[in-house]
């Protein structure tokens, strides 16, 4: 709800005629966690569903639930509404015609042209994500998409990889957030972004190139340490030979007779056997002979079903979502479960729902990605934004964009990585800039009118999840504040919004 007028009380903000019900402490602790942040619909599914049914209905989370307005929105961009095939087909079309081009002004206008149509189109992917995380109903699975993004992290800015990073996020990690994790990595395996992030687009027989085979093992699924050798690397990386991105113009020319059935293109994914290592690896163990793209199908099988993973994945999702050093029996009994599941994300994701440590009190510092989606979650409490431009520079500025991470392990997951006090100021700008209402989120882009005044955040939704749990430095500050703008200001920066 938005307000133009401050509705401070002498001494703090106005009480409510009749007191909500209220979230015990472990429960909100429990909904926090399995949330971006709280806004009145999520309580009220909670409050209706019970905990039992709401994980329930978040494990089966279906096809995303989006307000129409932001339907519209993604609908718009281009990022999303052209498959990423045509769209790496007319960036292919314009490099040629410009490498026509003679020498001078026109030609390198033209190539800032299709730097700026590459960079317009992550952006939308950035927007895209961040629009998701916002509005979508099944809160977890949203967390799990950015967790994932994360995980398995291109960069949008190198080469190709800004016209398919929203390719990558809709259609790579959303459909596999919850899914069996091979599922998950073998879709990043032939995901264009990442294959062009990692170069292997560019490893073939006689030009070995191990960046992406160190990388699947060591960030994306056993973890540093799990007993992998460097000749397991070496041995991965010929698998992979042939692994690539397809030509705009279609399968590769004068492909000999005997290697067109072993042939594999699917959307700009290809595996080109006449590229590929058909010799014999010996890859954590097991002997694998020959035969194409089944090798990489046997090998990653051979990779997630490694106890190491396990135990891995297992840790890397209690980071995230209980401590930064996660309980060790909890992390064993995640472990546990993804070797009896095969690697099933949903299962993995209820046993730590249904820990007791979940409902603990906060125990994580929230990454940029979280304080800002629940900044504005809990903000304007589903009033759909017009411009999500905003909360995409907020993220840079905080220093946690989305495909912004430099190289492959991805931002980090430790309060020690967002807790400086330059990390503190800006949280604090950007604090004041929602509290406010000095932001363009309601302006569609290219209008020159802007909304007219700030959320009120002293509504039932407060009263129900924050005010009695308040740590008392938090209270005071807020019986100092001036105006409305003011108490919004301190209640977003404060510790007890900042952590979860």
């Amino acid at each position: 709800m938005l307000s133009a007028t401050p509705a401070l009380a002498e001494g703090g903000p106005p009480q409510i005629a009749r007191a909500p019900e209220r979230l015990s402490r472990e429960d909100l602790a429990w909904l926090r966690r399995a949330s971006f942040g709280l806004d009145s619909a999520e309580v009220a599914r909670f409050h209706k569903l019970g905990r039992a049914r709401y994980l329930q209905s978040q494990l089966a989370a279906g096809e995303d639930e989006l307000p129409p307005s932001i339907e519209s929105l993604l609908r718009g961009y281009e990022a999303l509404r052209i498959p990423a095939e045509q769209l790496a087909a007319a960036q292919h079309a314009e490099q040629q015609r410009i490498k026509s081009m003679p020498d001078g002004p026109l030609k390198v206008a033209a190539k800032k042209s299709l730097q700026q149509h590459g960079s317009a189109l992550l952006q939308q992917a950035e927007e895209a994500e961040l629009l998701h995380a916002v509005y979508g109903t099944d809160q977890l699975k949203e967390e799990l998409v950015w967790f994932w993004l994360n995980h398995f992290s291109v960069y949008g800015a190198k080469g190709r990889v800004r016209w398919v990073a929203a390719d990558y996020a809709e259609n790579t990690i959303r459909p596999h957030a919850l899914g069996k994790f091979r599922d998950l990595v073998m879709a990043t395996l032939q995901s264009p972004a990442m294959l062009e992030y990692l170069d292997n687009a560019q490893n073939a027989k006689g030009k070995i190139n191990e960046n992406y085979a160190r990388e699947l093992m060591e960030l994306h699924t056993l973890g540093v340490g799990s007993g992998y050798t460097q000749e397991d690397v070496q041995q991965l990386a010929r698998i992979l030979t042939g692994v690539g991105v397809a030509a705009p113009d279609g399968r590769p020319r004068h492909l000999p007779p005997k290697w067109q059935a072993l042939y594999i293109r699917r959307g700009l994914f290809e595996f080109n056997p006449a590229r590929h290592d058909f010799a014999p690896k010996m890859f954590l163990g097991h002997a694998i002979e020959g035969s194409g793209f089944e090798e990489v199908e046997k090998a990653l099988a051979l990779i997630t079903r490694q106890p190491a993973c396990a135990r891995f994945i297992s840790l890397e999702l209690a980071k995230y979502f209980i401590a930064d050093d996660p309980p060790p029996a909890l992390v064993a009994k995640m472990a546990r479960t993804f070797r009896r599941t095969d690697g099933d994300i949903a299962q993995v994701m209820r046993t730590l729902f249904e820990s007791k440590r979940t409902g603990a009190p906060a125990q994580k510092f929230a990454d940029p990605t979280q304080f800002v989606v629940s900044a504005v979650r809990l903000a304007y409490d589903g009033k759909a934004i017009a411009d999500a431009a905003p909360l995409r520079n907020w993220l840079h500025q905080l220093g946690e964009p989305p495909f912004g991470r430099l190289t492959p392990d991805g931002w980090p997951l430790d309060a020690a990585g967002w807790s400086s006090s330059g990390q503190l100021a800006e949280r604090f700008r950007i604090a004041r800039a929602v509290g406010t209402g000095n932001n363009r989120l309601f302006t569609a882009e290219g209008s020159t009118e802007r909304e007219a005044g700030f959320p009120m955040l002293t509504t039932r939704l407060y009263y129900q999840a924050f005010d009695p749990y308040l740590a008392p430095a938090t209270r005071n500050a807020l019986s100092k504040a001036q105006s409305q703008q003011e108490w919004n200001t301190f209640l977003l920066s404060s510790p007890d919004f900042n952590e979860r």
